[in-house]
């Protein structure tokens, strides 16, 4: 993480930084978006953990249970489905359509500044993560026929694109983070926040046990250790480019999430 942070600093030595928190409102505005903002995550997150239960399933969160880790419980195609048309739709398209009506998509992180310069930095990021990756975690993707590729990466980026990416990207990146930059006026702060809510928003992975304070604990500790990083270097890119979209490219959609879970898609749809 380090690496890609470095990296991202090096190639966007150049360019002027973008004034996310002059696109966000005054401050008294901000401050209210962002508590109304943090209090409907908490209760789409409870909604989405009383909704999946009432179905028998995973509660919802930013991740579908068997990502990134895998478990040893079932996953059915509605469950996969309906996690990703939830997710969508809570995080990203009511969000987009409420701010999208008072806010211009420049002041929303949607349009580039720099097309060509994003460009470059999503290969170099995306060229990187992709071998660390493949070098790293041994991807059980290349135990796949080609077949289960063909079909099962196309299902993956799609599903994550509506479960995760999107969501994340609209909620967090688009949204909120120039609003913590307007509220506390730094950027290592608002990196640490981003980070912090990303975080927040896995809650119900499969492998968090609350069954105990001991494993509570635990278990908030390895969120922290999995996504607060990866939260940080998203937020750190957007606020280096002003752009929401090359988190998208460079360091989600693609890598890790279609590179790593296309096995576990092709396992949940009996993809043979």
């Amino acid at each position: 993480m380090l690496l890609l942070t470095a990296l991202t600093y090096w190639l966007t030595r150049k360019r002027a930084v973008p004034d996310l928190a002059g696109r966000a409102p005054r401050r008294s505005v901000a401050a209210g978006e962002t508590l109304f903002l943090l209090l409907y995550a908490a209760g789409t997150l409870g909604l989405g953990f009383a909704l999946a239960r009432l179905a028998g399933w995973h509660p919802f969160g930013l991740h579908l249970a068997g990502s990134i880790y895998g478990t040893h419980e079932h996953v059915s195609p509605a469950e996969a489905i309906t996690w990703a048309g939830f997710n969508l739709v809570v995080y990203a398209v009511i969000p987009l359509l409420y701010f999208r009506r008072r806010y211009s998509a420049e002041a929303l992180n949607l349009r580039s500044g720099n097309r060509r310069a994003d460009a470059l930095l999503i290969g170099v990021i995306l060229s990187v993560e992709s071998l660390v990756q493949i070098a790293t975690l041994d991807p059980a993707i290349f135990d796949l026929s080609a077949r289960q590729i063909l079909v099962g990466a196309p299902m993956t980026f799609t599903l994550y694109l509506a479960g995760t990416v999107l969501p994340s990207m609209v909620f967090i990146y688009a949204i909120l983070v120039p609003r913590f930059l307007r509220l506390t006026g730094s950027t290592a702060a608002t990196v640490i926040l981003g980070g912090l809510t990303y975080t927040a928003l896995h809650i119900w992975d499969a492998w968090i046990v609350f069954d105990s304070p001991g494993n509570s604990a635990l278990s908030v500790v390895f969120l922290l250790l999995t996504y607060f990083a990866p939260g940080m270097f998203k937020t750190v890119l957007t606020v280096r480019t002003g752009n929401a979209w090359v988190h998208v490219w460079a360091y989600h959609a693609l890598a890790p999430h279609t590179l790593v879970d296309t096995p576990h898609m092709v396992h949940v749809f009996h993809l043979r």
